[in-house]
C-alpha cells in the first residue's frame, strides 16, 4: 500500500523530530478508529490527553505516533500536537493536485457532502477523498486533510460553525476551488444572534477559494443577496440553485419509492433524474450536488444514478424495517442533529410515508437557539400538524412550550431522556407504524435508534 506520509515528510511538515524512520498509511485520533498503519496523533483534550492512549494505539495496529512528549515507540516530537496536525494538513494542501471542494451550511451540508462523493466517485472511482463523519471543525478539517491521499483527484471537505470567524479560519486552510453553501437556517443563532449573521458566517467559505474560484449558494433564500455580495468579491464565478436560479427544479414530483422524480436545468444542460432519499429538501441538495458536478466538468449522468442509489446515512435519514410481534416497523433515524428547518423537512417527509398505519414521531430539543429557543420549539406545532403525525413522543424540558401550542391536537408522551423515551416508544410501537426520531446530537437519541434496531428485519 503506497505510503500516506513517511516520518521524513512529517518532520519537514511539522519541525518535529522523527525517532526512527517510517511510513504510516492514515491518520487519526480516536484511538478508536485505530488500524493498521496509522499515524496516531495524540491530540490534547479537555476530558483525557491523548497520550494516554498511545500504548493501546500501538497495540491497535498504529505504526507510530505524533505527540510532544517521548513515548515508547516510533513517533514524531513536536512542541505542539494540534499545531502539528494543521501543519501536516496544510502539507496536504500544498502537494495535492487535487480539485477541491468546500461544503458548509446550516442545514444539509453532511447529506449533500456524502451525495457530492457518490456522484464523484462514480466519476474518477477511487480517486476521491472526503471528510468522514462530521469532520469539520478546528481538529476535524486538519485530520481530513492530513488524511488525503497523493494520488486523489476530487476532494470534498465539509466546513461547520458556532461562531463567526471558524469558517474564515477552515476555508484558508482547506483553499477550495469550489465552494458551496446549503440551505441556511437558525442553527447557531445562539451565538450569531441573526439570521444575517448566520449568514455572513456562511459567506465566509468564499473567502478561501483560489484565484477564478466558483461560488455556488442558494439562490432563493431571504439571505441569497448577503451570500452573492460576499462571493463576488472572492470568486471568478457564481453559480446559484434553487427556485429561480442558474440551477433550479422545472418539474419535480415524488417517485415510487417515496424519493423523487426531478427534471433540472443547468447551466449548460438538462437532466432528468431520480433521487433515493426522500423529502422536498432532497430536491435542493441535488440541485446543489449537480450545479458542482456541471461545475467541475463531472458527468451529469452518472451524478444523477448516484443519486438514485444513494442509501440513508446513519443519523440522517437511514431507514431500519424493525421486526416485532406479528409485524414489523419503520424506523428513521434522523438522530445526529436537529435545527427548525431540519425538524420541518423531516417532519415534511414522514407526512409523505404511504401504507403505514400510523406515523409517530419521536422529537428532542434543538440545541444552540438561545433566547429563541422557546419560540422556536413551539413554532413546529404546524409541521406537526401537516405531517398527519398521529403520536408524539417529546423528550426533554425544552419540548413543553411545542407541547403547549399543540395543545391536545396530537396524544403527546413525555419522556425524561433517550432511555426513557426508548421504553415509551417500545410500548407503544404496532406493525406498520414509522416512526421518526429526530433530535440534536447532544440529547443522545442515537442510543435509542440502537436499541429500537436490534430488532432489524
Amino acid at each position: 500500500m503506497t505510503a500516506l506520509w513517511t516520518s521524513t515528510e512529517i518532520e519537514a511538515a511539522t519541525g518535529g523530530r522523527a525517532s526512527a524512520a517510517f511510513d504510516v498509511t492514515g491518520v487519526t485520533f480516536d484511538s478508536r478508529e485505530v488500524g493498521a498503519g496509522d499515524l496516531f496523533v495524540a491530540m490534547p483534550g479537555t476530558v483525557a490527553d491523548g497520550h494516554q492512549f498511545v500504548a493501546g494505539a500501538f497495540a491497535a495496529g498504529a505504526v507510530a505516533a505524533l505527540v510532544s512528549k517521548p513515548v515508547d515507540g516510533p513517533h514524531v516530537l513536536v512542541a505542539d500536537v494540534a499545531q502539528a496536525l494543521t501543519d501536516l494538513a496544510v502539507a496536504a494542501r500544498s502537494r495535492t493536485s487535487a480539485t477541491v471542494l468546500g461544503v458548509t451550511g446550516s442545514v444539509g451540508k453532511t447529506s449533500t457532502k456524502e451525495a457530492l462523493f457518490a456522484a464523484l466517485d462514480r466519476f474518477a472511482r477511487g480517486k476521491v477523498h472526503r471528510s468522514v463523519k462530521s469532520y469539520n471543525n478546528h481538529t476535524g478539517v486538519p485530520l481530513s486533510l492530513a488524511r488525503m491521499p497523493r494520488e486523489t483527484e476530487f476532494a470534498v471537505l465539509e466546513m461547520g460553525m458556532n461562531r463567526a470567524g471558524e469558517i474564515a479560519a477552515l476555508t484558508r486552510l482547506v483553499r477550495p476551488h469550489f465552494a458551496i453553501v446549503t440551505t441556511l437556517s437558525s442553527a447557531h443563532i445562539e451565538h450569531l444572534g441573526s439570521m444575517e449573521a448566520i449568514a455572513d458566517a456562511k459567506a465566509e467559505i468564499f473567502e478561501g477559494l483560489e484565484p477564478d474560484g466558483v461560488a455556488i449558494l442558494p439562490g432563493d433564500t431571504p439571505w441569497s443577496d448577503r451570500l452573492i455580495k460576499v462571493a463576488r468579491v472572492h470568486a471568478g464565478r457564481t453559480v446559484t440553485f434553487g427556485a429561480k436560479s442558474d440551477v433550479t427544479a422545472v418539474h419535480a414530483v415524488r417517485s415510487g419509492d417515496g424519493g423523487s422524480l426531478v427534471t433540472a436545468r443547468l447551466v449548460d444542460s438538462e437532466l432528468t433524474f431520480t433521487i433515493a432519499q426522500r423529502g422536498d429538501h432532497w430536491v435542493s441538495n441535488s440541485l446543489a450536488v449537480l450545479a458542482a458536478v456541471e461545475s467541475v466538468g463531472a458527468d451529469l449522468a452518472i451524478a444523477g444514478l448516484a443519486l438514485a442509489d444513494l442509501a440513508g446515512l446513519k443519523g440522517r435519514g437511514q431507514r431500519h424495517r424493525l421486526a416485532i410481534e406479528r409485524g414489523d416497523y419503520l424506523l428513521i433515524d434522523e438522530s445526529y442533529n436537529a435545527n427548525p428547518a431540519s425538524m420541518a423537512a423531516t417532519l415534511q417527509a414522514l407526512g409523505t410515508e404511504r401504507d403505514v398505519t400510523r406515523r409517530i414521531a419521536v422529537l428532542g430539543p434543538m440545541r444552540e437557539l438561545g433566547e429563541h429557543g422557546a419560540e422556536l420549539h413551539a413554532a413546529l406545532a404546524p409541521a406537526v400538524i401537516a405531517a398527519k403525525v398521529d403520536r408524539l413522543i417529546l423528550v426533554g424540558d425544552e419540548m413543553l412550550p411545542l407541547e403547549r401550542e399543540l395543545a391536545g391536537a396530537v396524544p403527546i408522551d413525555r419522556a425524561d431522556g433517550a432511555d426513557d423515551a426508548a421504553a415509551k416508544l417500545a410500548a407503544l410501537v404496532r406493525p406498520g407504524d414509522a416512526v421518526l426520531v429526530k433530535a440534536s446530537n447532544s440529547i443522545g437519541l442515537a442510543r435509542l435508534v440502537d436499541a429500537m434496531a436490534g430488532g432489524e428485519a
